[in-house]
């Protein structure tokens, strides 16, 4: 459409639709079918056969072309197209009037070599799994009934909406602590590993849920990042790795404990539904009940035999009391003969005894009239009484010997019948006794 501006040139101007067409046909005159090599990225496969992706550079450079390939051109593959697989396309430039983008209606696809992304992640698997990371043998089982659950992921991802839901519909007594980081991008790993590391300390939850939503392998890279895999092999807590779609598998879904085709899947995995454990509970009960009404059963049964057997009361005194006397008359017919022949031998001991005790005694008697007998023969009367006298001194001192005498001492001399007092005159001592 020409537009008159107030006498100036006239100028176009054109509507949307027009302006797109236009640039379509210019790319189309200009360039015409093109042959492209690049790095898949981002592929999906539509119900209805279409095949949607995009193509970068090798090399990790930033240019991105959107490409769509029909299910007429698809239907023509000979392998099945991935993320990081490096391809060579033939096909048209157009550009996509809804949204005003260009795009690449691809006819033809073939694989030329794998990404470099792609290669990068088949080296890093293979070095970390001949390190042992990703060993079956290493893995920790997971707790059957966690009390708590750690969910590490983007607060604004659609992931954490997705476990969340899953959680509040399948096990609504769960507790949920949610370890914020980022999950794409240059600085997602070492968020991750901060994380994990959050969680590790905290020992708040039993169990770790590590989930991210789909995307392109570049999209996905920080969960192929190997201080993450190292993270989560070293944590003290079991990791549930959920990242991505089913089709999707990363370096950390191999190293965690168990590997979630989705986040929602991971929910799911982490705890059994509450009905389930209801259902458990019922049949415990159950079994309990029965086991108790068992235990009784045999307890009543046992009580009944019981009864039987013990019958009246008076009845088992009765014969109790019957079998008491019994033994006292057995004990009283043993006994009878043991005491007599008990006391005959006690009679014996006793005349033996006193028998042994007049003869001791008889000793005694005789050894004391010797020992008398012996005093009375040293009685100094008896001495006197044959005509001896006792001499003593003044101070009445007993005087043996004449040596104790001097002429004019005093002396006492005591005879049987009497005593007298004299005065010595002369001392006359006996001469000396010739041997």
């Amino acid at each position: 459409m020409i537009e008159p501006c107030n006498g100036a040139p006239p100028r176009q101007v054109w509507g949307v639709g027009a302006l797109l067409r236009a640039a379509a046909d210019a790319l189309a005159a200009r360039l015409g079918a093109v042959a492209v090599r690049g790095e898949l990225s981002g592929f999906t496969r539509a119900a209805s056969g279409h095949c949607y992706f995009a193509l970068k550079d090798e090399g990790g450079a930033a240019a991105l072309m959107r490409c769509a390939m029909f299910r007429r051109a698809a239907s023509l593959l000979d392998f099945a197209p991935a993320d990081g697989q490096k391809v060579e396309l033939r096909g048209r430039l157009e550009v996509y009037e809804p949204r005003g983008e260009l795009q690449l209606v691809v006819e033809s696809l073939q694989r030329v070599g794998v990404g470099t992304l792609y290669e990068e992640f088949l080296r890093l698997r293979a070095r970390l799994a001949a390190q042992g990371l990703f060993d079956a043998a290493r893995k920790r089982a997971l707790p059957r009934y966690p009390l708590a659950l750690g969910v590490v992921t983007s607060p604004a991802a659609a992931a954490l909406h997705d476990v969340l839901t899953a959680l509040a519909r399948r096990a609504p007594q769960l507790r949920v602590v949610i370890y914020p980081t980022l999950v794409q991008g240059a600085e997602a790993p070492a968020a991750i590993v901060g994380a994990l590391a959050v969680a590790a300390q905290r020992r708040e939850v039993d169990l770790l849920l590590l989930v991210r939503g789909g995307g392109a392998l570049e999209d996905l890279w920080a969960f192929n990042d190997e201080r993450v895999v190292r993270a989560i092999v070293a944590s003290p807590l079991p990791v549930i790795c959920g990242v991505g779609h089913e089709t999707d598998l990363t370096l950390a879904d191999l190293a965690a404990d168990l590997r979630a085709p989705t986040p929602t899947a991971a929910a799911e995995m982490a705890a059994p539904p509450v009905a389930e454990l209801l259902a458990a509970l019922d049949a415990r009960q159950a079994a309990i009940a029965r086991g108790v009404e068992r235990a009784l059963a045999q307890r009543a049964q046992r009580l009944d035999a019981l009864a039987l057997r013990l019958g009246r009361p008076a009845r088992a005194l009765l014969a109790q009391r019957d079998r008491l006397h019994g033994i006292a008359q057995r004990l009283a017919r043993a006994l009878r003969p043991a005491l007599a022949a008990r006391s005959e031998a006690l009679a014996l001991r006793g005349l033996r005894l006193a028998h042994a005790a007049r003869s001791a005694l008889q000793r005694q008697q005789a050894g004391v009239d010797a020992l008398a007998a012996r005093l009375a023969a040293e009685d100094p009367a008896r001495v006197l009484a044959r005509g001896y006298a006792w001499v003593e001194s003044a101070d009445g001192r007993a005087v043996t010997s004449v040596a104790a005498l001097a002429p004019g001492s005093e002396v006492r001399a005591v005879w049987r019948d009497g005593q007298a007092r004299a005065e010595v005159l002369e001392v006359l001592p006996l001469p000396p006794r010739r041997r």
